[in-house]
């Protein structure tokens, strides 16, 4: 029976040898792809702190103080910048960015630059190259730097990664008596074992986390079906955004991120966990390699092995 045998002997069945298959060159077609999100979604999880450092230093606010004029403006940045056209002078700030911006040009070269409201100060660029960096390293992330259709795409192979996860912990099961040595790692044993272990460990461990992603970057992608689910099975007379199925794909898209405020060690904890997919990779291929020479003959290894004369 289908339910003994997957009990007891699990890798004697079809469903594990067919999952194994897939599972194996799901992972191999866009393992790069899964560690290139894995490293930028964690590096992204402290986005907002890396543009507050990398943005030009702003002034205290100061509520009451009288801020520059635009004549008194215009001044300091033609007096900065002779030969310059300006192009959109700031008359306004905020607690927010207590800065003026102003825009120049000249045969082509365009600048934009902060001042300071108070004093006329020149701050530095209005954005900087690392907020650049940042702002490629999220467009990178979310759309593959192809705008709407790269992130429609992303949500694809996000649904592909899903796929890779769920045949993961098909393979995983070992049988009803060795599952238990599945969870945990073992001493004293050699790299080949020690890298098939980790794989097999973070991969159970963490399943959930990995799935999470998988189904919320195809959300993200891929966003209808899900939304018209939600519409499908909601009262038609709610608000949207408060519907049940609403308050789930808020929240997926929330843990999708995990920038967590106020709340350091978790966020640490979520940017850490963001590159296990990436280690996955790279013990998934470990043991693809490790297959591949042990098919070879014992004399193409040994002459391989052999340093050059």
């Amino acid at each position: 029976m289908f339910g003994q045998g997957w009990l007891r002997q699990p890798q004697r069945m079809w469903l594990r040898r067919a999952s194994f298959q897939i599972h194996l060159w799901i992972g191999l077609a866009i393992g790069l792809y899964l560690v290139m999100l894995s490293v930028t979604g964690s590096a992204l999880v402290y986005r907002n702190e890396m543009d507050r450092y990398f943005a030009t230093p702003r002034p205290a606010y100061e509520r009451d103080r009288q801020i520059l004029t635009p004549d008194e403006l215009r001044a300091i940045a033609e007096r900065a910048y002779p030969g310059y056209t300006i192009t959109r002078l700031g008359d306004r700030i905020s607690r927010r960015n207590p800065t003026l911006e102003v825009w120049l040009e000249r045969d082509g070269e365009k600048k934009e630059r902060l001042f300071n409201p108070y004093t006329g100060e020149e701050l530095g660029d209005s954005v900087t190259r690392g907020e650049h960096f940042v702002l490629w390293l999220a467009r990178l992330h979310d759309d593959l730097l192809f705008d709407r259709e790269g992130r429609f795409w992303n949500g694809v192979l996000s649904a592909v990664a899903t796929v890779l996860f769920l045949t993961g912990i098909v393979v995983w099961w070992p049988g009803v008596s060795r599952w238990k040595r599945s969870l945990t790692m073992k001493r004293g044993v050699g790299w080949k074992r020690f890298n098939w272990d980790l794989h097999n460990v973070l991969g159970f461990w963490l399943f959930l986390f990995m799935l999470m992603w998988g189904v919320s970057g195809f959300y993200l992608g891929v966003p209808e079906p899900f939304s018209n689910f939600v519409d499908a099975i909601s009262d038609p007379d709610a608000f949207l955004g408060e519907r049940p199925g609403d308050i789930v794909l808020s929240w997926l898209t929330r843990l999708h991120f995990g920038r967590w405020r106020d709340m350091p060690w978790l966020k640490a904890t979520w940017a850490v966990i963001g590159l296990v997919p990436a280690i996955m990779f790279v013990t998934g291929v470990v043991m693809w390699w490790n297959r591949v020479l042990r098919r070879r003959p014992v004399k193409e290894v040994e002459e391989a092995a052999e340093p050059a004369a």
